[in-house]
């Protein structure tokens, strides 16, 4: 009678089973190549971002048993680097699924919170001189600090204000801008606009925007494409005594933007749109690496089954690796 007694009381909840924790491996452990490949970061960078993480991811928790920092990390990067929660990752790290999107915000929330140290956009003297140098040296374009473009971030349909989320190609997103310079390094990111809106609109709302607009950089450009409504000057004229942001066909030609010629009638309009073109597919190339690197972010892998807000969070992050990542990049080819 005791034990059936006692195995009603299970039933019904007044004796809580034990719960089974199941054995994690240390991931650290394993060979870089390994690590590259699954976190896209190396042991000695893995472990600085442990170290930066560490003291508010363990303040966040108070469970007896909270994961380990090195997990809460490496199973939120894994995530990011594949858009999926793979079961070798599960298996080896003894996280479950609910367990890493328990733990992901945090993770996400510190990371982001080195994006100020690591995502800068130039705008001393100083840090322009060396932007200019590499564009000039590598595309023959004077005085550009930048390449801009936008990419779309697929997402599911969310609850609020749905149909300002998709983007001219149908489907749900976040429209994401980028700028990168000639290492493929970013330097502004804004994830924050659902995938209707304008790239020229993002940028002329964004802080580099305004600032530029206001005269903030004299003496540089950035590159983009051709948005005929918006031109009102000869580009060719323009070129020598300004810093170049280079854009698309989302972006008006200003002062401190180039655009492409739409119809070049002049071997000097053909040269130029010629440089042009090589110069903004560098920002292409950047995004492409981009997405490559944190498949999450790319539509083939599927769409982010989370809120805006939370997307927005996971491209901030991806942004912050992806320049950990190239500056090591930058430091092998020196």
């Amino acid at each position: 009678m005791a034990d059936l007694a006692l195995l009603e009381d299970v039933a019904n909840g007044r004796i809580r089973s034990e719960r089974i924790f199941r054995q994690q491996e240390d991931l650290l452990a394993n060979e870089d190549e390994w690590l590259m490949s699954r976190f896209r970061l190396s042991r000695a960078v893995l472990l600085d971002l442990c170290g930066l993480l560490g003291p508010a991811l363990q303040r966040s928790t108070r469970r007896n048993h909270a994961v380990p920092v090195p997990l809460q990390v490496l199973t939120t990067l894994g995530f990011l680097a594949t858009g999926t929660f793979q079961r070798e990752l599960a298996d080896r790290s003894g996280i479950s699924q609910p367990t890493l999107s328990r733990v992901m915000p945090d993770v996400l929330k510190g990371i982001i919170a080195s994006s100020h140290d690591s995502i800068k956009f130039p705008y001393t003297a100083g840090e322009q001189a060396n932007k200019k140098a590499q564009f000039a040296a590598m595309y023959g374009f004077p005085n550009v600090i930048g390449a801009i473009d936008c990419t779309h971030v697929a997402i599911r349909a969310p609850n609020v204000n749905e149909n300002t989320f998709i983007n001219r190609k149908h489907f749900h997103s976040i429209n994401v801008q980028i700028i990168c310079d000639a290492d493929m390094l970013l330097t502004n990111v804004v994830a924050r606009w659902p995938g209707s809106t304008h790239d020229s609109f993002i940028l002329r709302h964004s802080s580099v925007g305004r600032r530029l607009e206001a005269g903030a950089i004299r003496d540089g450009w950035l590159l983009g494409t051709f948005d005929y409504r918006h031109s009102h000057f000869n580009v060719l004229q323009c070129l020598n005594p300004f810093t170049i942001l280079a854009g698309d066909s989302g972006y008006p030609l200003k002062q401190w933007l180039l655009t492409p010629f739409l119809n070049p009638h002049s071997a000097e309009e053909r040269h130029y749109n010629m440089c042009h073109s090589r110069a903004r597919a560098l920002v292409e190339r950047t995004i492409g690496l981009f997405k490559g690197r944190w498949r999450c972010l790319d539509c083939t892998g599927g769409r982010l089954l989370y809120t805006p807000e939370k997307v927005c969070q996971i491209v901030l992050a991806c942004a912050v690796l992806h320049n950990v990542r190239q500056r090591l990049e930058v430091m092998r080819r020196l």
